[in-house]
């Protein structure tokens, strides 16, 4: 190195300020907490020498209260780490690993949003859109940056600055993952928020503002912890993938972007014979819609989306023979199964995230159908229930149903995208049952005055059974299966053999549509 051009020289000793190794109080200062700075989590993230980096030499837009000196040691890359990488490279080919990468450094600032980095967060946005590149974006941060005074002649508030819309923009462009740990307020909370996901660890708490403008606003004084903490974010949806610590959150979002870069070529499975006896004979009783699930997929190839939120109604990413696939399915422990508004919100911004991307939609129908009563009207059910047909009906990727028991009403034809015919197949297992409603409301409400006509409680329970066993008795799979309002009663090991021959017989499509934030 002693003849190396002094050019160069200079190059390296001033990259050297942005690494870790040279920063050593706030890298412990960062462990102390017992958490990793931002290329330690990129460098986790990202193949061995994989990550390229963009805009390393900017600083903070401070120079008119601080040095050049100070704000090259103490704001490196304006607290905001971008570049290309290759991720999950061993699994797929170059192309299809290649992803755009970004951390807020928290210990710059507090990870804030300043007025280079917003610069920088633009550049990186136009390089995912020409590219095609899927983003996964590292949002800890307190939001705004008041402190740089460099744009004061230009700028009162940067309100024209075009990082949200341009973030937005991408939405069903490009795959788009948010990670958070600790403090996510207000613009790196919006960042989070306009996400395809939110992977966050329990440690997390997003808000739209922090303690400051919260105390600033006259609505009182709070700890951050106590902003968002990650247990209500989890049970609100707003945190899709709740995970214990950064290093739990890479791994998640590995496997997340995993279904998003393909199909893999080895994959193993469970005995599809155990499937048989999974759902009761007796059709009263709950069962675990996950065992369903973790038997019918490859193994370890599930990832449950939004698992704390309208847990009447589970979304998973799966894989079939090593392909890619969105799940759907009613959860029978929870509301019976039924579609209330939470759950219908769920369903369709899910199915809007798979469209968006051409990855098939497979449903496990369960489903009394839509929740009903005057409780269920005060959640807006008449207009965030019907959010399941329209995206259904817009679908450009195959819905494949499975009638596991229960296919009632508009719910059912809700969980087929709007109709059992919309659906590329609707198949059910030999403990299917259908109707226009469920069976026990169904004869209450259509056999009022035979039931009233008994002369005792005893004979109108007599009767109600009996009318209930023939509503049962018509509408069983079996029988329902003659009338082709669905395509055919299978043997439960056969589910995988249905779905392969699907997926095998429809070309590849994706909407390319926006996703919903909620």
């Amino acid at each position: 190195m002693a003849d190396l051009r002094k050019d160069l020289a200079d190059l390296f000793q001033r990259k050297a300020y942005t690494q870790d190794e040279n920063r050593p109080l706030a890298v412990a200062k960062r462990h102390d907490k017992g958490l990793r700075t931002a290329r330690e989590n990129i460098a986790d993230l990202c193949d061995k020498d994989s990550f390229v980096e963009y805009g390393s030499l900017i600083v903070a837009g401070q120079r008119g209260r601080r040095s050049e000196q100070e704000l090259i040691e103490q704001t490196p890359a304006d607290g905001l780490i971008t570049g290309i990488a290759s991720v999950n490279g061993t699994h797929f080919d170059e192309e299809r690993s290649k992803c755009v990468v970004m951390s807020y450094d928290y210990t710059v600032l507090a990870g804030t949003q300043g007025a280079f980095n917003h610069k920088k967060t633009d550049r990186m946005m136009q390089v995912a859109r020409q590219s095609e590149k899927p983003i996964i974006f590292f949002v800890e941060g307190g939001g705004g940056r008041p402190g740089d005074v460099d744009f004061e002649l230009i700028s009162t508030g940067g309100l024209d600055i075009m990082t949200f819309a341009e973030y937005a923009r991408l939405s069903g462009k490009v795959p788009r993952m948010a990670i958070v740990s600790g403090y996510c307020f207000a613009g790196n909370a919006a960042i989070a928020g306009c996400s395809d996901v939110i992977i966050a660890t329990e440690n997390t708490s997003i808000g739209m503002g922090g303690p400051a403008m919260i105390e600033g606003g006259g609505l009182g004084k709070f700890h951050p912890k106590e902003i968002g903490p990650a247990k209500v974010q989890y049970a609100n949806g707003v945190i899709d993938i709740l995970v214990k610590d950064e290093a739990e959150a890479v791994v998640a979002a590995k496997k997340y972007l995993s279904y998003f870069q393909g199909d893999l070529s080895e994959w193993t499975c469970g005995n599809q014979e155990e499937l048989r006896n999974v759902v009761p004979e007796n059709r009263k009783f709950a069962y675990d819609i996950f065992k369903v699930i973790h038997k019918l997929a490859d193994t370890d190839s599930v990832l449950e989306i939004r698992g704390g939120y309208a847990k009447n109604l589970v979304t998973a990413f799966i894989r079939i023979e090593g392909k890619p696939m969105g799940l759907i399915g009613n959860s029978t422990r929870h509301l019976g199964g039924a579609i209330d508004s939470v759950a219908a919100d769920k369903a369709a911004r899910f199915m809007q995230l798979c469209d968006a991307f051409g990855i098939p939609i497979l449903s496990l129908c369960d489903a009394p159908g839509f929740m009903v009563g005057p409780d269920c009207e005060r959640t807006a059910m008449v207009r965030r229930s019907s959010r399941m047909f329209l995206v259904g009906a817009s679908l450009t990727v195959p819905i494949l149903t499975v009638v596991l028991r229960k296919a009632y009403g508009l719910g059912a034809m809700a969980m087929a995208g709007g109709s059992l015919h919309e659906s590329f197949f609707t198949v059910a297992w030999q403990t299917g049952e259908f109707g226009a409603m469920g069976l026990e409301g169904a004869v209450k409400l259509g056999f009022r005055k035979e039931l009233e006509a008994t002369n005792s409680l005893t004979e109108k329970q007599v009767l109600y059974e009996q009318l209930v066993t023939a509503a049962y008795e018509r509408g069983k799979a079996i029988r329902a299966a003659s009338y082709l309002e669905f395509d055919e009663v299978i043997d439960p090991k056969d589910t995988r053999q249905w779905i392969t021959t699907a997926l095998q017989s429809i070309p590849k499509k994706r909407g390319n549509r926006m996703v919903d934030a909620c």
